[in-house]
């Protein structure tokens, strides 16, 4: 009995330790493994849809599902991306030859103030043209030099993101066409009750849709209409400043304004009253109301998470992963909340949804 221990613990040790050589040899290529298994996910109904007109055919339904994707996503994200950093590597250039000035524009907005709201500005060092300019050109060239950099990252290692697309590709196809006999694999081979595993993965399922559907197409959404706005009334890098205002949108309560109050501000600062009123009407009325009439229609169903807590996983998910963080931030806490909540059934000796009688 005692051999039988050490043998299925060593077993166990050897598990952990080839799991462990797995994750470290994938590790480089983890990215564009979970947009992979990512666009699986959203994609399954497509594939299903493919699948029921030919049921013979599995790998023609992944290759036409792969196809979409590649043309309604892939594509523009190319095309959108390119314009962002060229516009982004304009602008640095613009900043550091002086034919951008902040405090120019600061000096404009400042006299349409009242004297009392200029003279607590001035009490509170807010009305320091020389120190408001430092900082404000030395934030705006650093967050826009972020972008130059990753282009000219992206131009060095043309070979690494061709072969991390190339892998994203190649694993959506099995995921799509195999997914759903490797999930059954994983989940019979967790080491805790299948019920348990089956409410875990139906709360990753619904927290990845969610996720991307309520927050990733509402931001874009909201993105393409404040440029739509911008390009109207004449303000220039609208694919930048869409894309700021599609990440601005994962900001509870500011969102969007964050990008489009300052240039309501500016337009009307200035003397372009409509438009300056315009992107205000835009904004409070169609940026602003795209979130409240879409979010309900494309998640359906709330994801338990707290709206802070979102915001804490989603800022914190993309400082550890960047982009991937917006999915990956909510999933973690929505699985933590998840299986807390589970042990704390267990202890108050309430059954698991799926384990009564058993």
């Amino acid at each position: 009995m005692q051999d039988r221990s050490l043998e299925r613990g060593g077993f166990l040790l050897f598990l952990a330790l080839v799991t462990l050589a797995l994750l470290v040899v994938v590790l480089p290529f983890a990215q564009p493994m979970l947009w992979a298994v990512l666009a699986a996910i959203m994609f399954q109904p497509l594939f299903r849809w493919f699948l029921a007109r030919n049921p013979a055919r599995e790998n023609q339904a992944a290759l036409a599902t792969l196809l979409v994707i590649a043309v309604a996503v892939v594509l523009p994200a190319f095309i959108i991306g390119s314009a962002v950093v060229e516009e982004a590597a304009g602008l640095v250039v613009a900043f550091q030859e002086g034919r951008i000035n902040v405090s120019d524009w600061f000096e404009q907005v400042q006299g349409l103030l009242p004297a009392n709201v200029r003279a607590s500005m001035d009490a509170s060092g807010w009305g320091d043209l020389a120190a408001l300019q430092a900082r404000a050109q030395e934030f705006v060239q650093a967050s826009l030099g972020l972008i130059a950099a990753q282009a000219l990252a992206i131009g060095g290692s043309v070979f690494g993101y061709v072969l991390a697309f190339g892998i994203a590709l190649y694993v959506s196809y099995f995921m799509l066409r195999d997914g759903r006999r490797i999930a059954e694999a994983v989940l019979g081979a967790l080491p805790f009750e299948r019920a348990i595993a089956d409410r875990l993965a139906e709360r990753f399922l619904g927290i990845v849709r969610a996720t991307i559907k309520g927050s990733v197409v509402v931001g874009l959404v909201q993105g393409a209409l404040g440029a739509i706005t911008f390009s109207i009334v004449g303000i220039p890098s609208i694919f930048l400043l869409g894309v700021i205002m599609a990440i601005a949108s994962l900001l509870p309560a500011v969102g969007p304004a964050i990008v489009w109050v300052p240039a309501a501000i500016y337009l009307l600062a200035t003397g372009a009253i409509w438009q300056g009123v315009v992107v205000i009407v835009s904004g409070v009325a169609v940026i602003g109301m795209a979130d409240n009439v879409l979010r309900p229609m494309l998640v359906g169903r709330d994801t338990g998470i707290p709206d802070w807590l979102i915001l804490v996983t989603t800022l914190g998910g993309i400082a550890l992963l960047g982009l991937s963080g917006i999915v990956v931030g909510p999933l973690v806490a929505g699985l933590f909340l998840a299986s807390w909540g589970i042990l704390r059934e267990q202890r108050e000796g309430s059954p698991v949804e799926g384990m009564e009688g058993a």
